[in-house]
Formats: C-alpha cells, sequence, structure tokens
C-alpha cells in the first residue's frame, strides 16, 4: 500500500476499521519498528526492490529509475523470475511503469494498456489519469486542469476505482497460476492510501465525522526543530481544495484525515478478497504473504501533511509477514528496515542472493524466534537529510552537499517522545548520545552520505 502509516488496530490505532490486515497479522509476523530507508514513493520502492540503501547522488525522490541508477542491480523480482517464477506486476510496484520492464512475465496497471486518443505511451497516459475521480464536477474538473479535490467518496461499487481493478487482476492471477503449476512472485500495489483519498462511499459512511481528531500537536512544530526539518507539502497544495499558503481549516483538515481512514478500509476490504480467494484456491497454505507500504505519512502532525520529512511519522511503515511454513506468529519489536524484506524473502524461498548488493539482513531469525535481535541501526535519507535510527533514538543530521558539513542537526527520544515533540539534540543530559550517533552516522555509512 501506498503511504499507509501504522495507523491501525494492530499497532494499537483504534480508529481505523481493518479486519482484513488485523486477520493476517493474528496468523503471522507483525513487526512493530519497521522503517522505511527514503520517504518518498519512487525512491523508496527503488531502494526496497534492490535490497541498497540510498546514498548521495541515488534514489533521491519519487522520480527515481532503477534501471537509470542501478543498472547493474539484480532486483528482487528478477531474482524470482531467474530462478524459475512467474513474475507479474499489477498496480504500482516501481513507481515507473516502465522502469526495469524485463523483470516482469506481465505488467499491468488499470487502463495503461488501453488505446488512447492522445497518442500516449502507457506510462505517460497512466500519468494523465491515475488521480481516477468519479464524481461528474471532478472529472471535468480533472480532465480541464489536470487537477482536484483532495479527497472524493463516489458512491460506487469496489470494482469502479483503480485498486478495486487492481484487486480483481490479482484474483484473476491467482487462479491462473493455481492452473500453471509454477511457482509465483504475484504483487498487488495499490494506490490508496495515497492522494486523492478516494473510495467508495460505504467506507466513508463506516466513520463518524464527530470521532475523527486531529492529532495533539498538530499547531506546532517540536520544540526546538530546525525550520528546515519541516515540510510545506507541496503534494497537497497541488489539489484544488488546499491552500497554496498556510494550514488548512480545521473543518478540512477532519476531512482529510476521514478520507484517509476511508482508503484504508476500501483497501483492506480489497486483501480480505485476495486472501479469500489464495485460501479458495488451496495457495494459502504454501504462499508467503507480505504487507508493506513504501513509507509513512503526516496526517498534520507538527503542522505537516503527506511524506517528505525525517520525522517518524512520515518514516514508520506497517510490515507483517505470514509464512505458512512456519507456526511462529506474533509480535517483533526488533528494528528493521525495507531493504531487509529482499534478504529476507530469499532465504525464505532458498534462493542465492547476489553478491556485494545487499544492504539489509535476513529477518529469517527473526521470525522463527522472538529473543533474536534485528538492526542495531538503520539509515533513513530524505533529500540532504540522514537520518540514524536506533531503538531508542532518531538522530538527524541536514549536510551540505558542497563539502559534506553539518548544517544543523536533531534528536528525538523515543523513550519518552516518539510523538517527536521536543528536539533535545543541544540538552546536556544527551551530548554523549549525540558523539555517538553522530561518530556511526559518518563511519557506518560515510559512502552514503559522501555518495560516489
Amino acid at each position: 500500500m501506498d503511504d499507509l502509516r501504522p495507523e491501525l488496530a494492530i499497532y494499537g490505532k483504534t480508529k481505523i476499521i481493518s479486519p482484513s490486515i488485523d486477520a493476517l497479522a493474528s496468523k503471522g509476523i507483525k513487526f512493530t519498528n519497521a522503517y522505511c530507508n527514503v520517504p518518498v514513493c519512487g525512491a523508496s520502492r527503488a531502494s526496497m526492490l534492490t535490497g541498497m540503501l540510498p546514498n548521495k547522488n541515488r534514489f533521491l525522490n519519487y522520480d527515481t529509475f532503477v534501471e537509470k541508477e542501478t543498472p547493474n542491480a539484480i532486483t528482487l523480482p528478477q531474482l524470482f523470475k531467474e530462478n524459475g517464477y512467474t513474475t507479474i506486476s499489477n498496480g504500482k510496484i516501481y513507481h515507473h511503469l516502465d522502469d526495469r520492464e524485463s523483470d516482469w512475465d506481465d505488467i499491468w496497471r488499470p487502463y495503461a494498456f488501453d488505446k488512447n486518443d492522445l497518442g500516449l505511451s502507457p506510462t505517460d497516459y497512466w500519468q494523465s489519469l491515475w488521480k481516477d475521480y468519479h464524481i461528474p464536477k471532478n472529472i471535468a474538473e480533472y480532465k480541464a486542469t489536470g487537477t482536484g479535490p483532495a479527497y472524493e467518496n463516489a458512491d460506487v461499487a469496489d470494482s469502479v476505482y483503480i485498486d478495486g481493478l487492481v484487486a480483481q487482476k490479482v484474483i484473476r492471477d491467482i487462479k491462473k497460476l493455481k492452473m500453471s503449476k509454477k511457482p509465483f512472485f504475484l504483487t498487488a500495489g495499490f494506490i490508496s492510501t495515497h492522494l486523492p483519498f478516494n473510495s467508495p462511499k460505504k467506507y466513508w459512511d463506516l466513520y463518524d465525522k464527530k470521532d475523527i481528531k486531529q492529532p495533539e500537536n498538530y499547531n506546532y512544530i517540536p520544540k526546538d526543530a530546525p525550520l528546515m526539518s519541516i515540510s510545506n507539502w507541496p503534494e497537497m497544495r497541488a489539489y484544488s481544495n488546499i491552500p497554496k499558503k498556510g494550514q488548512v481549516s480545521d473543518s478540512l483538515a477532519i476531512s482529510l484525515i476521514h478520507g484517509y481512514y476511508a482508503t484504508v478500509t476500501y483497501v483492506d476490504t480489497l486483501i480480505g478478497k485476495i486472501l479469500d480467494e489464495l485460501k479458495q484456491q488451496g495457495l494459502d497454505k504454501n504462499t508467503i504473504v507480505v504487507l508493506v507500504s513504501d513509507h509513512g505519512y503526516n496526517l498534520e502532525e507538527h503542522t505537516q501533511w503527506a511524506k517528505f520529512t525525517n520525522y517518524n511519522t512520515s518514516t514508520q511503515v506497517p510490515l507483517i509477514i505470514y509464512n505458512p511454513f512456519s507456526e511462529a506468529h506474533g509480535t517483533r519489536d526488533e528494528l528493521v528496515e525495507l531493504v531487509d524484506i529482499y534478504p529476507t524473502l530469499a532465504q525464505l524461498c532458498g534462493l542465492q542472493i547476489p553478491k556485494n548488493q545487499l544492504d539489509g539482513i535476513s529477518l529469517v531469525p527473526v521470525l522463527h524466534d522472538e529473543k533474536e535481535q534485528g538492526n542495531r541501526y538503520v539509515l533513513i535519507k530524505k533529500g540532504n537529510g540522514f537520518t540514524l535510527k536506533t531503538s531508542n533514538f532518531s538522530y538527524t543530521e541536514f549536510i551540505k552537499a558542497e563539502d559534506n558539513s553539518t548544517i544543523t542537526s536533531m534528536l528525538y527520544d523515543h523513550r519518552v517522545d516518539k510523538e517527536e515533540n521536543v528536539n533535545v539534540v543541544d540538552h546536556p543530559e544527551y551530548e554523549a548520545i549525540v558523539k555517538q550517533l553522530k561518530t556511526i552516522l559518518h563511519n557506518a555509512f560515510k559512502h552514503n552520505i559522501e555518495g560516489d
């Protein structure tokens, strides 16, 4: 899922209705400290699917192309394809439809390959229609201006919006793959919960607007936080009902959060349909299932919307791994990162990983034994912000590209301040911690900071 933060009942957040994801977590392993390595969709997906961390010159933004930035990498789907698996890309997997096309036996996104009278390639055609409005006035606005409102709740069936079409395609694939007798690497890349927050009206109606609240820290930035750490959320400002400057009104904020919740529940229903089909075909007994997001999301925390920051709300993600060949299930609090998914799946399936490429670790020991340790720390990079995340702290330096000098920094103590409301980097009692984390960042990730 795109932009999904761990705002789910299985993570102690009771506002969102997500029974299918909750049920999957109850059968598998849920990670409570999983982090993306880049809080930007294209770059995060590139990092995850190559198993490689971002650096000064690599995996920078949404427009990342894997085949251009890491042309010699053996990607995760490529590894499976080369080992006899049928590989299918459904929906948004790589950010770009035409990136690493050879990784897949089949590439599919709703409408993208339909004939169009504009002479556009599938990639460009997709870019012109993916916002997928279904209320007539919104369709007209989108067609005329290329934009529209930040949310919509059309009174339509589940199958009408793009994510519903993705789920239907995945279900068709499951039926075909059952008959093929070949192993498969099958993906379902849901757009939600990406803007615009569009879903069928019935999912909006599941929530009472009076029960939806803004976060407690919605109207202030963290104490002593550097201003460069705070996003002006240009992605959301591109929508027609969002002001170009200043904060949204409280009522609009509630509507946006409402829309986010509704899209999660919508896709949760679609996930349930896919898992039901897997079971109906008898494939649930030998199919590993992973649910993951490309990064987190800000729902007005510290005045911010969307992602693109080094804050925990932008970087923490849900991660569930269900392995039918293991009786282990439950919760793991170990620190893990998205580059760990590649070596984990490879080991679970007995595939040899490429040499000298992967930056992550296999989580198989952690999956099997809750006493096993995960990562000591993970690297998160956004722009010139380099974050070292440990189990207890989040330390960020904003580094000047010209000479790799530190502009400013921040430290949040997640033992007492997971919401990151107070930057304690200059507090005397944290002096030793700052020194230690700074040393790790500049030694363990020297190459990532300085680049090639």
